[in-house]
């Protein structure tokens, strides 16, 4: 984990190690100030040598200005250091998920990732800052203090040895008790984030059925939890100050009492006695210092562990060593494949799937919720990989290709896309970076998309706001086919993306296709059979199977499953699935 973490540091290394020269630096020049301070009260003050103390004053204002100056640079490159690390964190965290298969983003949670890349890296970055400042200054000042103290009087300096024992005893009791917590807590925030991100996400849906106060209840639970958690580890923790107050008191008096004892009997100066309690302060303080350190470092452990977990997590796939770079042409073959979303599942998703699709046809796929559609069209851009069998497009294995080579040649329009934030023309633009403004808008044209932009004040350039929330479900259906489009692939994957489609329009997008992009294999996934009876051929899912691939005409003859959809959609009684669904 450690290691993991400090790989990130990399051009901030001057920084990381500067920051602890520095802090050391201003140590060593606030232990002189004592000795210094003992040397006017003795040999100044009670001799009344008013010329040593005005030369001692103005060394011990040198040093204090010097051990400024020198805490300055420590703080300035500690923060350097910490807020590059953060920042190194955040982007190779955010580099690393970019990379995952689809089967590794099934093992985090949105809020979980949100989390860990805000509030766990601002953790760890809290603590390293305070671990190149802090583990570096307190420890050493505090030796240096200790044997500075035996210096001056081993018999009194024993009192803050048995001190700083005993309290770092404590100190280390209320720490691994205060951990317990700690680690609990920070799982905790993916709920809170969980129910925020479905609460502003959902928000038409929330007022819609009124449901204002159940997500009231819901974040405050939420926030509850990490309340109670939190309350308990800070209530653990509150026993520092009281034991460190008794500590400091109680070493003063001692001091006091004992060095008192000591100038009456000339084993000691007055002076010497003022350096005691100083360094008995500053020992002390130190170890207070310490404390707070190992505070942050627990909290910040649970929050590197998840860290770790997302820059350790390696994509499923990968690209073979010598990628293939071109995909010939857009035929695709699926060979006996069996595929499962989960090593460890008893039964497959897709069973002895075998197709021969020809590069320009059209292809339509049709079945009910779960038999697994979505999960064939998924296997040919290899966002999964099979589990056995093989799937070839162009006449390769996907598994020979380069995976952004082969993506960039398939293009897939899924139900429920994604709009980003920006103009009209932006969002086009995912689908070639370089598209002109006229291929964007012959994009629109073939995807019907036109239509309802020129009627918009500002046309391509209208804005989209976040997710496409001021579009309706078809006009962002059209837009997404369009941006697809635009990467002018060899495949063309159509995952129900006309669903919020009326009919008419969709029968002008698949006219479109037709006689603009003949040579682009079209696969269609849909719910009506009116979208699909006009394509090449119709493959019929059924529990992960194909149970029928044929032309409209000879299903309607052959396969029951199809005839039967066929004539209750014709019956007025609706979609493949009486209530529709998500694949």
């Amino acid at each position: 984990m450690v290691k993991t973490i400090l790989k990130q540091v990399k051009e901030f290394k001057k920084d990381s190690i500067l920051t602890p020269i520095f802090m050391i630096l201003e140590v060593i020049l606030e232990t002189l100030i004592p000795l210094l301070m003992a040397a006017i009260i003795d040999n100044g003050v009670e001799k009344g040598d008013m010329n040593y103390i005005y030369k001692v004053g103005a060394i011990m204002v040198g040093l204090a200005v010097l051990g400024l100056i020198t805490g300055m640079l420590g703080g300035k490159y500690g923060a350097s250091a910490s807020t590059g690390l953060a920042r190194n964190l955040r982007r190779a965290m955010f580099e690393n998920i970019q990379s995952y298969s689809f089967s590794n983003i099934d093992k985090f949670s949105t809020a979980g990732l949100v989390t860990r890349l805000t509030t766990d890296v601002t953790n760890v970055q809290n603590a390293y800052q305070m671990i190149l400042r802090m583990c570096a200054r307190a420890p050493f000042s505090m030796i240096c203090a200790m044997v500075m103290a035996f210096l001056i009087n081993a018999k009194l300096a024993s009192v803050y040895l048995i001190a700083v024992i005993l309290l770092g005893s404590c100190l280390l009791f209320i720490m691994i008790k205060a951990t317990r917590y700690f680690k609990q807590i920070f799982p905790k925030y993916d709920d809170l984030n969980a129910s925020v991100q479905e609460n502003v996400s959902g928000i038409r849906v929330v007022k819609a059925y009124v449901r204002e106060d159940y997500e009231n209840k819901r974040f405050t639970k939420a926030s509850g939890n990490i309340y109670n958690m939190f309350k308990k580890a800070e209530c653990i923790i509150t026993w520092n100050a009281p034991l460190m107050q008794f500590t400091v008191y109680t070493c003063i008096l001692l001091i006091s009492w004992l060095g008192a004892k000591m100038i009456v009997v000339n084993g000691l100066t007055t002076g010497q006695l003022m350096s005691l309690l100083t360094y008995c302060m500053n020992i002390l303080m130190n170890l207070m210092m310490l404390s707070m350190v190992f505070v942050m470092v627990t909290m910040s452990t649970a929050s590197a562990e998840r860290i770790t977990e997302v820059l350790n997590e390696k994509s499923d796939l990968a690209n073979p060593q010598n990628p293939v770079m071109e995909v010939k042409d857009g035929s695709i073959v699926f060979d006996h494949v069996n595929f499962a979303y989960s090593k460890d599942s008893e039964e497959p998703v897709l069973k002895n799937i075998n197709l021969d699709i020809h590069a320009g046809e059209t292809i339509g796929i049709i079945g009910g919720t779960g038999s697994a559609k979505s999960s064939l069209v998924n296997l040919i851009s290899r966002l999964y990989d099979v589990t056995a069998g093989s799937v070839s497009v162009g006449g390769l294995d996907v598994r020979q290709y380069d995976m952004e080579a082969l993506r960039n040649q398939v293009s897939v329009v899924l139900q429920k896309n994604v709009l980003f934030s920006g103009s009209i023309l932006d969002n086009l633009r995912w689908g070639n970076k370089d598209a002109t403004e006229e291929e964007c808008v012959r994009a629109c044209q073939m995807a019907c998309a036109d239509e309802f932009i020129e009627r918009f004040p500002d046309k391509y350039n209208t804005h989209i706001e976040q997710g496409g929330n001021n579009v309706s479900g078809g006009q962002k259906q059209r837009l997404c086919i369009a941006r697809a489009l635009l990467k002018k692939p060899k495949i063309l994957i159509l995952d129900d993306s006309t669903s919020a489609v009326d009919t008419a329009t969709d029968s002008k997008i698949r006219q479109a296709f037709a006689t603009e992009i003949p040579d682009t294999t079209k696969l269609i996934i849909a719910q009506r059979i009116s979208s699909v009876q006009n394509a090449d051929r119709i493959i019929v899912m059924d529990d992960g199977k194909v149970a029928d691939f044929d032309t409209h005409e000879n299903l309607l003859k052959n396969s029951e499953i199809y005839r039967d959809v066929y004539e209750s959609q014709n019956k007025g009684t609706g979609d493949f699935d009486e209530n529709g669904g998500d694949q």
